[in-house]
Formats: structure tokens, sequence, C-alpha cells
């Protein structure tokens, strides 16, 4: 009876530290499967650079409608905090009011027993009571003058703190319109590259995928996949040798640039791009 022998397969794990580089020293697809495997690599990152217009779009519009909540949020706090100093100095000025007017009323008590002293000595003393109310008076007058005049700037810095906020949110709903206007007007276009962008990385092994993306996550540009422009590197410019252009027509293997690392395929694949575009 003959039997059949089942092959095992073994799936190489993911190393998240992998490169383009240590994967075209491992990864060995037919010359069809390699050229399959570039093409859907340029296309991925062509659409994924389409997203990444978009988001350019908002330009920084989002850093700029948070940084506006904070300051908006910050003024707000310090209206709380000046409205809270403000009741304390109107306690302070109502507080020496009531000093001010005991005093008043001692002053008036001790004129009245001034008028009625028997001798040198009571008067004086009793002037002498008489000079500190007037004193203690003068004080709380001075006091009341100095909160009052310290009450009156801090209405007007309320005054001008609420301005801001008023401005600050006229700006921020203005700009959360502008940002809500580029997002309705591009969520179905991203919708669609990005169903477009997982179609085409089910046909990528995982392990050229997340080499894909470190690179990509690296490149200021987020471009991973780039052709050769002019006899260089799309992504960094330097030159690529004439040689090594040869080999990366052939569409045979995945090679990468040796100064950024990202991986350089055939300008074909642009001008193919360009002819289904038109």
């Amino acid at each position: 009876m003959a039997t059949t022998k089942q092959k095992n397969l073994i799936d190489t794990p993911i190393d998240r530290r992998e490169t383009f580089v240590s994967l075209s020293k491992s990864i060995n697809d037919t010359d069809a499967g390699m050229e399959h495997k570039l093409h859907t690599l340029y296309l991925i990152q062509q659409k994924d650079s389409k997203i990444d217009e978009i988001h350019m779009l908002l330009g920084e519009l989002p850093d700029e409608i948070r940084d506006l909540e904070d300051e908006i949020e910050g003024l707000k706090t310090r209206v709380s905090k000046i409205r809270e100093e403000m009741a304390d100095a109107e306690k302070f000025v109502a507080q020496k009011k009531i000093e001010a007017e005991n005093s008043r009323t001692a002053i008036s008590k001790y004129q009245e027993q001034q008028a009625n002293v028997k001798n040198n000595r009571e008067y004086v003393s009793i002037s002498r009571e008489i000079e500190y109310q007037q004193l203690e008076l003068e004080l709380a007058n001075k006091r009341i003058g100095e909160k009052n005049a310290s009450i009156a700037a801090l209405k007007s810095a309320i005054t001008a703190t609420q301005n801001s906020i008023a401005q600050k949110e006229a700006d921020l709903e203005e700009k959360k319109k502008e940002c809500e206007s580029i997002t309705e007007e591009t969520a179905k276009e991203e919708e669609t590259l990005t169903r477009e962008i997982a179609e085409l990385k089910a046909s990528i092994d995982a392990r050229t995928l997340a080499a894909y993306e470190k690179v990509r996550a690296n490149a200021h540009n987020g471009l991973a996949v780039v052709t050769v422009k002019r006899d260089a590197c799309g992504g960094c410019f330097n030159k690529i040798p004439p040689q090594r252009q040869l080999d990366i027509a052939q569409n045979k293997k995945i090679i990468v640039c040796e100064y950024c690392g990202r991986i350089l395929v055939s300008p074909d694949f642009e001008e193919d791009k360009e002819a289904q575009g038109k």
C-alpha cells in the first residue's frame, strides 16, 4: 500500500528588526514571483504616499486645534483665579470699611468726651485717642483706595482675558470647520486607498511587509520603495553604479540602496503607472 508523505511547512518567524538587506539574502522567489513582489511593493508605496498627501492637506491644523484648546482652557483657568483674587480683595475692602466706620464712631465719642473734660490731663489723653483713631481711619481709607484700584485692574484683566477667549474660540471654530471640510472631502478617497492597500498586502509575505513598514517608518518622507531617477536613488539621490542599475532593471531580486536602505525598483514601474493613468 502506497503511503503519501506529507511535507512539513515551517513558517519563518517575523523579525521586526529585519530590513530589506537581510531579506534580499534570505528570500528565494522565482523571477516571476520576485517581479510581482517588487511591483506590488511599489504599488503599496504609491498608495501609502497618496494617503500621506491627504494627511498633509490638513497640515498643522490638528496641532493648531489642540494648541488653541489648551490656550482657551488656560485662559479660563486664569479668569477663575482672577475672580478668586477679586473676591478676596472685596472682602478686604468690606473689612476695612467696617474698621473705618468704627474709627469714625470712636472719634465722635472721644470728641464728645473731650468737650466735658475737667482737667488738662484728661484732655491730653482723649486728644491722643482721637489722633490714634484718625490715623487708623486714614490708614483704612488708604488700604481701601489701594484695593479698589487693584479690583479695577483685576476687572480690566478679566475683560481682556474674556475678549482673548472669545477671539481664540472663534479661531478654533474656524479651524475645526476647515479641518472637518478637508476630512470630509478626502475621507472617501482615503477609505478606497486603505482598502486597496490591504488587498495588495494580502499577496505579500509577512516578513517583507514588516521590513517595508520598518523602513517606511524611519524614512522622513515615508518612502521605502523608490525608482532609480537620473542614475540616482529616488529617496536619498545618491548615485547608483551602472551594473547595479542593470540588476535593478532585471527585477530578479531585492536590491537596496547602500546609503539609505530603501528598496530600489526599475524606472519602468513608474512608466507603467503613468501609462495606466492615461
